[in-house]
């Protein structure tokens, strides 16, 4: 399950780009990812399990917390700094992660980690820097890689809040609810009537070696609703049935080499010598995290 959410969410990296070369801001698309997801889950429950649906006032402080802390804010750093680097390193450093997990269980929950986390927090800080080329001044855009960060910590929050969830609620249900509390902070963010609703019959270029093809920017989006959100949110939350999290962001780290890949065969983006270094520093540090707990 985490393995296909991963290549799925590769891809929807790329697609993703597409639509905010179009002119579409990483809010406005984190909005409408927020709302048609919450649609498509809301219809899916109602359907197949209405009684999972039910809810009592004690559960939504902490729904509420997950769809904003987790799903909301998750989503509005990836598009945000996707926009400004190279698809592969904005997800290297959101999945800085499980190293945020792991510091969190040792200084907040008084957890016994192993030793080797200190190792693996040099070998990320390492490997970041070479990644954004620190000595040169910053070669990558220093707000893109400052919502990558913002991006990590969120994706930590989500991950916890998730594995938290699925031991009282159906996945189904608790990502409806999260997304419905996303899809409500956004609208208080982002009023509908501000939304550009009429640039979304545009026909856009898929850029790159597909540069030549067009498709329109509604089409684009409702992949990245079903395909990129739905079926991917629904397998990560799914898969935390069977394996914990930590083992979940262990084969997770899959992404960022699909992503990676996709964006180099699609759009020609590629990492420098001292970039694809760090990647791999980067990738060994949170595989050390990840068994750190």
């Amino acid at each position: 399950m985490v393995l296909v959410a991963a290549t799925l969410f590769g891809l929807n990296g790329t697609v993703s780009k597409v639509v905010l070369a179009s002119g579409i801001s990483s809010l406005e698309l984190t909005q409408v990812r927020s709302l048609g997801a919450f649609v498509g889950f809301a219809v899916a429950m109602a359907i197949w399990r209405p009684a999972a649906l039910r809810v009592t006032r004690r559960e939504l402080p902490f729904l509420a917390v997950f769809g904003i802390g987790g799903v909301a804010l998750v989503q509005w750093f990836y598009f945000f700094s996707i926009h400004r680097l190279p698809v592969g390193i904005a997800l290297l450093i959101q999945y800085l992660a499980p190293l945020i997990v792991a510091l969190f269980a040792h200084y907040a929950m008084h957890q016994p980690v192993r030793r080797r986390i200190w190792v693996a927090l040099a070998c990320s800080l390492t490997g970041l820097g070479l990644i954004v080329e620190v000595w040169a001044g910053g070669a990558l855009s220093s707000v893109g890689v400052a919502a990558a960060i913002c991006g990590a910590f969120a994706y930590a929050a989500y991950v916890l809040l998730a594995e938290r969830g699925v031991a009282e609620r159906d996945p189904g249900s608790l990502l409806c609810y999260g997304f419905l509390f996303a899809a409500l902070f956004w609208t208080v963010v982002h009023p509908p009537w501000n939304y550009p609703a009429g640039r979304l019959d545009d026909s856009v270029s898929l850029l790159g070696r597909l540069g030549g093809a067009h498709l329109p920017i509604w089409l684009l989006m409702l992949f990245i609703v079903v395909v990129g959100t739905i079926v991917t949110f629904f397998l990560i939350v799914g898969a935390l049935q069977h394996i914990t999290a930590t083992r979940l962001g262990i084969v997770a780290m899959f992404e960022p080499v699909v992503a990676s890949a996709v964006a180099y065969a699609w759009l020609g983006e590629t990492f420098g010598g001292f970039q694809l270094a760090g990647a791999a520093i980067v990738l060994a540090g949170i595989l050390l995290a990840q068994t750190a707990r």
